[in-house]
């Protein structure tokens, strides 16, 4: 049996290894494979300033306190019987109100701008194609082409805000407020007999500058944006032959029970996913997922129903941390019929369930 599955991928490959060296000295019943190692992703979050951080200032006006002082308007002196004493008066100058400043705050001002970011970087993998029109194999897996199929690098322009001008204040002096008042004094003392005139005082009220006017920052924190990009981890390549269970190379079903004519994965099937599928993925390996169909219904319509199922299950392992790179997915429709249940033939229920399968193969 192992002879036979090594001459049928012997065959397959002719094609392909046509312009290479074969393995040296190979065993018989033994499967060589000479593989493209997939180029392996990492996803690396991005921290992109879509706002700087910036100042915003208040004014704290000026503080003052009205203060009452007892202040002499007239000096003590001395009465003359004979002669009286002569009088007159001084203006005394004093500040009624300290002079301060005020502070008018100009906010800060921002400008529009965008940064363009790659987020998926180019990159080329190497795909099945089409059977050869001249494959003397009655298996359509066989003599299949290999095409190194570029794509493009993708990109994402986010919108940011740059700091035109940051904030600032002027000051505006305030003049101080000036008063005065009228104090007797004496010009001319008593000349004979002296009497004691004691002095005369008053109140007054001066508004004092307790705390100057001053500016109260603010720093706004800027604002980031998480953007998730991929980065190429490992660059991959063709690898030299090497031997591997022929077994691998065959398929393996996964027990997936689809609703009619949907293509949305049931909890159900999600667990046998997570149990059979997720254990091979994780030791490095690429798989190719592919999902049949029975023959009712027209043959477009069934290749489309199988490509989408084969794609919900790319989509859910994608979801769970297996890069794309690493997953091929092909919707066979009813193109690979298991038994003799094509159009026109009646057949039993079983047997059309026979060919509604999905299932996966390592390829790498």
């Amino acid at each position: 049996m192992r002879k036979i599955v090594l001459l049928i991928l012997a065959v397959g490959l002719a094609n392909l290894t046509h312009a290479q060296d074969l393995p040296s000295n190979p065993e018989p019943g033994k499967c060589y494979v000479r593989c493209t190692t997939p180029d392996v992703y990492v996803n690396e979050d991005v921290q992109v300033m879509v706002k700087p951080a910036y100042k915003v200032l208040k004014t704290v006006p000026a503080q003052y306190e009205t203060v009452t002082e007892r202040v002499m308007v007239k000096a003590a002196g001395k009465k003359l019987v004979v002669v009286p004493e002569k009088w007159g008066t001084e203006t005394i100058s004093y500040v009624k109100k300290q002079g301060a400043s005020t502070l008018r705050v100009i906010p800060a001002s921002f400008s529009s701008d965008s940064e363009t970011l790659e987020i998926k970087p180019a990159y080329a993998q190497w795909e099945l194609g089409t059977a050869a029109p001249d494959c003397a194999s009655a298996n359509p897996d066989d003599c299949r082409y290999w095409c190194y199929k570029g794509y493009p690098a993708e990109y994402q322009t986010v919108a940011i805000q740059r700091l035109a001008n940051d904030a600032s204040t002027t000051s505006t002096p305030v003049s101080e407020v000036p008063a005065t008042y009228t104090k007797r004094v004496v010009i001319e003392p008593a000349r004979v007999e002296e009497v004691e005139i004691p002095a005369e005082y008053a109140t007054i009220t001066k508004t004092v500058l307790v705390k100057d006017a001053q500016v109260v920052e603010e720093t706004i924190p800027a604002v980031y944006k998480t953007i998730t990009r991929e980065v190429l981890q490992t660059k991959g390549g063709l690898t030299t032959w090497k031997e591997v269970e022929c077994e691998l190379l065959e398929y393996n079903d996964l027990n997936i029970n689809w609703n009619l004519g949907s293509a949305t994965l049931t909890t159900e099937a999600k667990r046998e996913i997570d149990t059979k599928l997720l254990p091979v993925l994780k030791d490095g390996v690429r798989v190719e997922i592919a999902s049949h169909t029975d023959s009712r219904g027209t043959a477009a319509s069934n290749r489309d129903l199988s490509e989408r199922r084969a794609q919900a299950v790319t989509n859910y392992l994608i979801s769970k941390g297996i890069n794309s790179s690493r997953i091929v997915s092909n919707g066979y429709g009813e193109s690979q019929l298991l038994n003799r249940c094509a159009d026109g033939v009646s057949c039993s229920e079983r047997e059309h369930r026979a060919n509604r399968r999905t299932q996966f193969r390592i390829i790498q």
